[in-house]
Order: structure tokens, then sequence, then C-alpha cells
């Protein structure tokens, strides 16, 4: 599996592909923003943080579904959201995964955290591009 990412990482480099994962980040960037924002106005309205951070999580998924698949991958198909609650648990697996093995061999959380930004969002646009909107419009 990693030779095909890094495959695939070889033809990002070129001009559509390379626009659609720039534009991938940029709506990753809106997404969390919102996402966060939920979060805190739930909790600006008294809600507890478990329940700011369970709502505040499934409306930030919701809209990502919309934004990444209308902006990024030009697709409304709602049908597809399924696929795309997988993505999103297999990248929270890799997260997951990726931290344990850094902060076992020394790297601290926050490092590793931040290590892993650009692998996960590499993983995740390929997961979406090939699981979720594969041989959809992009």
């Amino acid at each position: 599996m990693f030779q095909k990412i890094a495959a695939r990482v070889q033809q990002i480099r070129t001009g559509r592909d390379l626009r659609q994962f720039i534009l991938f980040l940029a709506v990753g960037v809106l997404n969390t923003a919102f996402g966060y924002g939920c979060f805190a106005l739930l909790l600006y309205i008294g809600l507890h943080y478990s329940m700011a951070a369970l709502l505040g999580t499934v409306i930030g998924v919701l809209f990502n579904f919309c934004t990444t698949g209308r902006i990024v991958f030009r697709n409304a198909n709602n049908r597809l959201l399924l696929r795309f609650i997988g993505v999103y648990i297999a990248g929270y697996c890799f997260n997951l995964l990726g931290l344990r093995v850094l902060v076992a061999a020394g790297v601290g959380p926050y490092g590793g955290g931040a290590l892993l930004l650009l692998p996960a969002a590499l993983l995740s646009y390929f997961l979406m591009r090939r699981f979720v909107f594969a041989g959809e419009p992009s």
C-alpha cells in the first residue's frame, strides 16, 4: 500500500492533481475552523465538553463531507457518506498507530502529531480519491 501511495505522490506533482491536492488542503483548513467553531459555540451555550465534542464532530464531519465532495471532487452524491466516514475512521487509526510508534521512539505527542500532519493528509486525500469519489467527476 505504501508503494502505491509513493507512486501517487509522484503523480501529484503534475498540474491538475497538484491543484486538487492543494484545494483539498485549503478545504481542510476551512473544515477544521468550522468544526472547532461548532465545538466552541456548543461549549459557549452551556453544553458539557463531552457533548460539545460529540455534536461538534458529527456536525463537522457532515460539513466536511459537503465541502470536500462539492469543492474538491465536484460531487454532491450523499450516498457516499458512509465511505467518507470510513476514510475518517481509517485516518484516525493511522494517526493513532503513528502516534504510538513515534511516542515509543521518544517523540512527544505534540511533535508526533505535527509529524503526522502531512502523511495523514496525503493518506486521506488518496483514500477519498480512490474509495469515496473514485470514478466520480473531479
